[in-house]
């Protein structure tokens, strides 16, 4: 009988896995490349596999271990029409299921209690658990949404500086250092843009933040911009009573001194990360399993 369960965290940058026991315990972890499902099925499906085979080395178990294990994976667009059920299927895991990486941020960070996630990395995504119920909001790629994540802080200082180049909007120190790494051609930047993964736009978040922090009003703008835009959806999920909302991901800490008291003052620790969130999603399969079989 399987005794074994696998957490995954299928994220835009990397695949994080942890193998455990039906007591939580985890016992291996792994790591593969990027799972970004809507963009890229295939390629994601292998690293998802493979960040699993990963950890159960590191657990010190053969490859084949991986038919016998029930897993949850946690992947951004596995809302949107058959894509997780396309990767569910392809697993080849005992018993697989595939959820959205807002639940098993959820997970990680309430366990089972209620309250709001907010998940800020390559994408983003919400979710509320509210009485045991969960509603899940975003998470539906940056060319249409993910507001405030790294891709679309990317995407949006390069609308900028283009706009600042035709002179539409005015120039700033940031709007120009970004013209100078593509030799101040805009028809460079077009040509990376057509081309470019939502990891791609999201390396240029880190430098937005720091643009903003010494006032460079074109950055500023975009963080501005960015946080409202995390209020409106906090505004969508919150109610009177909400014990907490925890912020998660890369760039979580990074956004709290931009956002209004009215949110700040509800902020929580995460209790764990997406990956432990899987694994207890993952560990809750296998027992729910067993029972079943019993």
């Amino acid at each position: 009988m399987t005794e074994l369960a696998i957490g995954i965290d299928g994220g835009g940058t990397s695949c994080r896995a942890a193998v455990a026991d039906r007591n939580g315990n985890i016992i291996g972890r792994g790591k593969a490349g990027p799972a970004n499902i809507l963009s890229d099925l295939e390629n994601s499906l292998l690293n998802i596999v493979e960040s699993a085979r990963q950890a159960l080395r590191d657990a010190g178990l053969a490859d084949e271990t991986i038919s016998s294990v029930a897993a949850v994976v946690g992947v951004a667009g596995a809302n949107v029409t058959d894509y997780g059920e396309r990767i569910e299927k392809a697993l080849p895991f005992a018993e697989g299921r595939v959820v959205t990486d807002a639940l098993i941020a959820l997970q990680g960070a309430l366990g089972d209690d209620d309250g709001i996630v907010g998940a800020f990395g390559t994408g983003s995504v919400y979710n509320a658990r509210r009485n045991g119920r969960l509603n899940g909001i975003g998470g539906w790629g940056f060319v249409v949404g993910d507001q405030a994540s790294g891709a679309r802080l990317g995407r949006d200082l390069m609308e900028r500086s283009l706009l600042a180049h035709d002179g539409v909007r005015p120039a700033s120190a940031i709007t120009e250092a970004l013209m100078t790494e593509y030799g101040n051609d805009p028809e460079r930047i077009v040509e990376f843009a057509h081309s470019a993964r939502p990891t791609d736009f999201a390396r240029y978040a880190p430098i937005v933040f720091e643009h903003a922090a010494k006032g460079d009003a074109v950055a500023v703008g975009i963080v501005t911009d960015a946080a409202a835009a995390i209020g409106e959806s906090l505004d969508a999920l919150l109610w009177p009573e909400c014990p907490s909302i925890c912020l998660l991901g890369g760039l979580a800490g990074a956004y709290e001194p931009w956002l209004s008291e009215r949110y700040r003052s509800r902020l929580a620790s995460p209790k764990g990360d997406a990956l432990q969130g899987a694994v207890e999603l993952a560990v809750k399969l296998l027992n729910d399993r067993q029972r079943g079989a019993a």
